[in-house]
């Protein structure tokens, strides 16, 4: 006899893969993509499902939509991507990636940053997994290789930005952009089976225990520990989670896993609303609410977490928190970004960059 906890879990997700296939990929294919420009627009109008004025286009979107519809198996819509990821955001004199190009295409913002970096890799790999393009394997090879060499720090940890000829630093090293150089590195040795981002892997691991754990909770800050203003992002703890797990053995030594089930015990029980299901954007280090903003990409993460960690108990909470999750964030014309604690509507665009927490969350999900 089926569980039927079990049974509603399956039930939910195949309503939330519904909705992702007939109301938010359909999207990003026609009203969200700047056919003569061949780049996905920054956002959506909520309301009417209209572009904003373009200001921008950034490598980080392209590189996001290129994974989405690399994971949705549309070969056409993810060659179209990959190809302006190369056309618009390469650096053919210096080298990587530019942040962002403005609404004639022309670079804008010009700073190279990791966390656009690390999404190339990710992309890159999803794409070269989903179809075997060989391009994108160099594409792959050859940003992984200058991240190594351009944005290497101290200690094993990685600059978060450099200027354009990769000259000077801009910032130091932030949890963010080594979360998903991380879940690059994982992507990339799943695609192309070299042991070199199992390797590297285990050295950033090792890095991120020692400089951001906040030793009393488990959990992963956004800056190195003892920063003026650090916070704990609840979100940020079930991402860790997830890809912690998943790396398994290639990161063992840096005993990230111990300290990220605690971790999450921490964020799950000061940074989600117990009657709503709301998880909170940041926490203090004592638990305290430091924004009470909750973002639709840290309800994803906590839906991934629970059914990642996969205890009874986690079971039984990933049944209520789907539904939390559908009905206070998404609606029929596509999704909410960001609601108040109370509620309320708190940004009223659907960003392109979205889809892809959507995406990652619900393949964690029981089919």
């Amino acid at each position: 006899m089926s569980n039927p906890t079990d049974a509603a879990i399956t039930a939910q997700s195949a309503a939330l893969s519904t909705h992702f296939t007939q109301i938010v990929l359909p999207l990003w294919r026609a009203q969200g993509f700047n056919a003569s420009m061949q780049l996905p627009y920054e956002a959506l109008r909520a309301e009417d499902q209209t572009p904003l004025p373009v200001a921008r286009y950034r490598a980080m979107a392209c590189a996001r939509q290129l994974f989405v519809f690399s994971l949705a198996g549309d070969a056409a819509h993810a060659q179209t991507l990959f190809a302006s990821l190369r056309r618009y955001f390469r650096d053919e004199r210096h080298g990587g990636w530019f942040y962002s190009v403005d609404a004639a295409g022309a670079p804008l913002e010009t700073t190279k940053d990791l966390y656009t970096h690390a999404f190339v890799v990710f992309a890159c790999a999803s794409y070269l997994a989903a179809f075997g393009d060989s391009d994108a394997r160099d594409v792959l090879g050859g940003t992984a290789a200058l991240i190594g060499e351009r944005f290497a720090g101290t200690e094993g940890l990685l600059h978060s930005a450099l200027d354009e000829r990769f000259s000077s630093v801009r910032s130091g090293p932030l949890q963010n952009p080594l979360m998903h150089l991380t879940e690059a590195y994982l992507a990339a040795h799943e695609a192309t089976r070299d042991a070199a981002f199992e390797e590297a892997l285990g050295g950033l691991a090792t890095a991120v225990a020692r400089t951001f754990v906040h030793a009393p909770t488990g959990a992963i800050a956004e800056l190195p520990i003892g920063t003026e203003g650090n916070r704990i992002e609840p979100g940020h703890q079930f991402e860790w989670f997830y890809l912690v797990a998943r790396a398994g053995s290639a990161i063992a030594a840096s005993g990230l896993a111990a300290s990220l089930e605690r971790a999450f015990d921490f964020a799950q029980r000061h940074g989600v609303d117990a009657q709503t299901g709301g998880v909170c954007a940041a926490l203090n280090e004592d638990g305290s609410i430091q924004d009470a903003t909750q973002r639709i990409w840290a309800q994803t993460e906590y839906l991934r977490a629970l059914a990642t960690r996969g205890t009874p108990a986690d079971r039984g909470a990933l049944a209520s928190q789907i539904e939390h999750f559908r009905t206070r964030f998404l609606h029929p014309l596509g999704w909410y970004e960001c609601k108040t604690a109370d509620g309320e509507i708190a940004r009223g665009d659907m960003p392109s960059t979205t889809p892809y927490h959507l995406a990652t969350a619900y393949a964690s999900l029981p089919a």
